[in-house]
This record gives structure tokens, sequence and C-alpha cells, in this order.
């Protein structure tokens, strides 16, 4: 069977098996990019780590469960036709005096030799992951797993130095004999000379590992959120601190929305809540933001080379859906040119985050084109706010959304309130503004590149001057006239087509 036109030409599928404490995870790629697309993603809950902290050893019914779930991983990728396996294993396997002979078995069952990583190189794969994946991040990453909770700080796109405690969810259940008041006990003695939360208040601090996302999601559905997607989410620090203590206090069970997190993560609940409010009591950051940007983003970002690296996470995924989506991809291309040179002529004065907004708003313009047209905004809309594209915050994806929604409903339709809600008044104004020039450009255009170019929108004195060629004479009808005037009304501009 030939590979799907929905798949990047030229590109090789990559895995990474991570064999964590709570887990054993299989995530294959599309390939090892700047935007990189999982293709197949599944887990395996084995508990490698539980038990650990008071035993010292890997149980051998987890061991035996892990094994299972890396040979069927071996045959999936035989399946997938994946060559590049990238094994690794963390804090259990590290830990447990039985730990060699486990990775010589794992070795086997995946047919790879496990990597087995340290804990100062985890916390440095955690910082690239989260480097890669949220756009300008500065904070303290703290990467929350089974075994072993690492923290790290990045600034100006570099990790600094990393630490790895031994406060894992489930080595906190087990050295506090099950119980979250001794367990915070013990994660306060540890974090009190945790060196980079020293310089974490007013900052963020990024979440990583599955306890801590799962936290987020029932924060999200406690709260009716209208969004989907985890990475991004952002929570105020004092709430963050709030709903942590409240996990910790009451039974999972009697959670409102407890039933969006598996049977088998409930348990650890209550142990990720108490390293984050001992997290947040201790470095006073102003915010907590989900990434599910990791130690398996990172190892891939670690790959690239630095001119990849330097290239922007949300762009690159735009230009992907532009490529594969979209009737013309240059059309796209021709649309960033188009509106750059409106703004510089509109005196809207731009910051460099509403200008990559936009520039990836003129690459998803067109990716709604195959459905019905009656559904074409609310498509854009779900998909720009809830597609796993790396590089964008929640108001962000809700200017993507508004921005291309627009573009099919016209100015005089709203779209969604809760998503709209997301979004600043300022990216609401400027999602507005952003529709109505993709309905101009898309009609004179007819999505076809090369067209735009030879067209010239600007402001001066006061008009919105819209001039075509000669050529392109017979273009200004009443359509093309009805779109300017939406657009002149939103900037204040009195409309005027000409012929040049």
């Amino acid at each position: 069977m030939s590979q799907g036109q929905g798949r990047l030409p030229g590109v090789k599928p990559a895995a990474i098996v991570d064999i964590g404490s709570n887990s054993v995870r299989l995530v294959a790629y599309e390939g090892v990019t700047r935007s990189p697309s999982p293709i197949f993603n599944e887990k395996a809950m084995c508990g490698l780590g539980r038990g650990v902290a008071t035993t010292g050893e890997l149980a051998a019914e987890s061991m035996d469960r892990a094994l299972a779930a890396l040979r069927r991983f071996r045959k999936l990728c035989d399946i997938m036709k994946i060559e590049d396996i990238r094994p690794i294993a963390t804090a259990a396997a590290r830990d447990a005096a039985n730990g060699p002979a486990f990775l010589a078995a794992a070795g086997e069952a995946i047919g790879r030799p496990i990597e087995l990583i340290s804990g100062a190189r985890e916390a440095e794969l955690s910082a690239l992951g989260v480097i890669s994946t949220i756009h300008q991040a500065d904070g303290v990453v703290g990467d929350l797993g089974g075994g072993s909770l690492e923290l790290i700080d990045i600034k100006d796109g570099r990790p600094g130095p990393g630490v790895s405690l031994k406060l894992g969810a489930l080595a906190l259940m087990d050295a506090s004999g099950a119980s979250p008041k001794a367990a915070a006990k013990i994660a306060r003695a540890a974090l009190a000379e945790a060196a980079p939360l020293e310089g974490l208040r007013g900052r963020t601090f990024y979440a990583v590992g599955g306890t801590w996302r799962a936290l987020a999601k029932l924060h999200m559905h406690q709260r009716n959120y209208p969004l989907g997607v985890m990475h991004g989410y952002e929570i105020p620090a004092r709430d963050a601190l709030d709903f942590a203590t409240l996990v910790e206090r009451v039974d999972c069970e009697a959670l409102v929305a407890v039933g969006v997190v598996s049977q088998q993560r409930r348990p650890s609940l209550a142990y990720g809540a108490v390293a984050l409010e001992e997290i947040i009591r201790r470095g006073k950051p102003a915010r907590v933001v989900v990434s599910i940007g990791g130690v398996r983003e990172g190892l891939l970002y670690n790959q690239l080379d630095a001119a990849t690296r330097a290239l922007d996470p949300l762009l690159e995924a735009a230009r992907t859906y532009n490529l594969l989506r979209s009737r013309a991809p240059g059309h796209g291309e021709d649309m960033i040119h188009w509106t750059d040179a409106f703004f510089a002529s509109s005196q809207l004065n731009e910051t460099a985050e509403e200008k990559r907004l936009r520039h990836a708003a003129c690459l998803y313009g067109d990716i709604g084109w195959r459905t019905s047209p009656d559904h074409r905004a609310d498509f854009a809309m779900d998909l720009l706010a809830n597609t796993p594209t790396m590089g964008v915050d929640h108001p962000g994806r809700a200017y993507l959304g508004m921005a291309v929604a627009y573009r099919h409903i016209g100015m005089e339709e709203d779209v969604n309130p809760l998503i709209r809600g997301l979004a600043t008044p300022r990216l609401m104004d400027r999602a507005r503004i952003m529709g109505a020039l993709q309905r101009v450009a898309y009609i004179v255009s007819a999505s076809t590149p090369g067209v735009l170019p030879r067209v010239k929108l600007t402001c001066a004195r006061g008009e919105l001057l819209l001039t075509l060629p000669p050529d392109l004479a017979d273009l200004a009808g009443e359509r093309l006239n009805g779109r300017l005037k939406q657009l002149a009304r939103l900037l204040g501009r009195k409309p005027i087509l000409a012929v040049a």
C-alpha cells in the first residue's frame, strides 16, 4: 500500500520507546522535524517504579507487563516499517538493583539496546522538550514521572543545571506509606535545597508528565474549559495551589469529573498534587503551564541541526497543514507577503507575536476547502483550536480559529463565544481584521498563487485602497466591493477600488 497523501513526502518515520516508572510508551512520529507529528501513540501502565523505593527492586509482575508491551511495540514498528527506533529507560530501571537484568531482557524484547538515561540527562531532555514546543519558554521545567522529579531552569532557549529528585508519584506513595500528609513532608524536605526553584519567583512553572497532565485535565473539566488540547493550558499559581490541596484532601473518586482520568492513573493524583503544592509554595511562580513536550520531544529536538532548531514550530506546523490540506500551498505564502505589505501601510502597530500568529493564519486559511461551505467555519475553528500544534498558547489558538472562521462566515455573524472568550479584545479585533483580509484575498485570487502579488491593498489618508492591474479589472464587481467595505468598516477607512 502506498503512503497516504496526507503524509509529508520524503520523510522517514521515527519512534521512541519510553520505559518509565509508571508507563511504557511507544510514540511513532512522521519524521524528525521541527514540528513532529505523532502517527501512532500507545502506552501500557506497567508500574515498574511501584515498590522500588521500599524494596529496591522491580516487581516481577511489572517487568512481565513491560516486556509484553515491548514485544508488542516491536511488532508494531515492524508493521509500520520504522527502522529508526530509540528505546530509553529512566528512574525505575536506574534505581532498582535488578535494573540491569531487566534492561537486558527489555533490549531483547524490543530488538534494540536500551539507553539508560541519567537523572541529569533526563532533566536536560525535558527542558529541550519544553523549549522545542513552547514559544520563548522562560521559567522552570518540572518533569514528574513515577520514580523521579526532574527540575531545570530554562532561559533564552537554553537549559541550565538540573536536578533529579526521588519524588515521583509512585516513589512518594511508597516512601510515605500511601499517606499524602507524610508525602508532603518528604517533598518539602527534598525541595528545600532544589536550586532551580530559587529563580522561579514570578515566572512560569512548566509541568511535564502524565500525572500532572491528568491533574490539569481534571481541572479543565471542572471549569468546563472550551478547549480540549492540553498543551499550553495555563493555571494561575494561586488557583493551582488551591486545586492541589483539594486533590490531596479528598478521596479522588469524589472529585467532580474524575471520570476523565483513567482508573490506573487516579491513585497517583494525590502525590502529583503534593509535589505541585510544595513546588508552588517553595518557588512562588506566577503561573503553571502544562507542556506535553518532554523527554521524547527533547530527544527529537536534540537530533536537529542548529538551523532547523531555530525555525518556529507554529509556522512549520502551519506550513505542513498548508502543504497537505490547501488547494494551492503557494497561495498561503502569497498571503503572508500581501498582508505584510498591507500592515506596513496601515499604521496598525503589530507585536512580534501578533505577526507570527497572522502568518500562521495565512497558512491555515484554506485548510477547510474540502468540507461543506456551511461547515467550513466550524471545521476551521475546531481544528485550529484543538489541533496538537506546538508553539502557540491558548489565546493564540483562539485567534487562529477565529481568523479562519471569520473568513468563511463574514463579519455579520459571530464565532463560538466560549473560544472567543480566551482571546484578549485586541487579539479578537486582529482576528476579525485577518478574517476580513482573507475574504478580500480569496475572492480576488480564487485561491490561486501569483495573483495577490499583482493586487495592492494599502491604507493612506483615511482611505483603504485596493488596486487591480488592467487585465484583472473585470474582478471589480459587487462581491469584491462588498468585502472591501467590510474590511474598511473594521479599520475606520473609506473603501476605494481602483484599476491601475
